[in-house]
C-alpha cells in the first residue's frame, strides 16, 4: 500500500463510517429466538447485535445458530423457536470496538466479521461498523 493511501486510512476512525444504533436492528437478550429470526429475515441481515435491557452490547445471533438450536434428528422442532431465549444461542465472543478505534483496527476486525459493534466505555451500543463501510474507504483511497 502506497504512503500516501496509507496516510489518508490511518487518519480515519470509526466515528467517520460508523452506523449509528438508532439506525441498527437489535434483539433484546430476553427475547424469543423467535422474534429474533423474525427480525432476521424481516431486515434481511445474517445476524444482529444482542442488547440487554440497558442497551449494552451483549453479543450477535444469527440465522444459523438459531437453525440449529431447533433442527432436531428427523426435521426442524419449529415448536422450540418460542420456547428458547436469544441469550440460548447467542454468540458472546464477537470482538467490539470503539468511537476512537482506527481504521487499520477495523480492517483487521471485519476480515473475520461481516460488522463489528461500537459500544461506549461503558459498554452501551452505540452502532455498528460494517465491512461494506471499511471497503468502500479502501476503495476511495485507492482511486485518489
Amino acid at each position: 500500500m502506497s504512503s500516501v493511501i496509507k496516510r489518508n486510512l490511518e487518519d480515519l476512525t470509526v466515528r467517520d463510517f460508523m452506523i449509528p444504533a438508532e439506525k441498527v436492528a437489535h434483539v433484546q437478550i430476553g427475547n424469543p429466538i423467535e422474534h429474533a429470526l423474525l427480525v432476521l429475515v424481516e431486515s434481511g441481515y445474517s445476524s444482529v447485535p444482542v442488547l440487554d435491557i440497558d442497551y449494552k452490547y451483549r453479543g450477535t445471533i444469527g440465522k444459523t445458530p438459531i437453525l440449529k438450536s431447533v433442527m432436531g434428528i428427523e426435521r426442524f422442532e419449529m415448536e422450540i423457536l418460542s420456547e428458547k431465549k436469544v441469550e440460548d444461542v447467542m454468540r458472546k465472543d464477537q470482538p467490539t470496538i470503539t468511537k476512537d478505534t482506527d481504521f487499520l483496527t477495523c480492517l483487521k476486525v471485519v476480515i473475520d466479521h461481516a460488522f463489528a459493534c461500537v459500544v461506549d466505555e461503558g459498554g452501551y451500543f452505540v452502532g455498528i461498523i460494517t465491512r461494506r463501510a471499511i471497503l468502500k474507504e479502501v476503495n476511495k483511497s485507492m482511486y485518489l
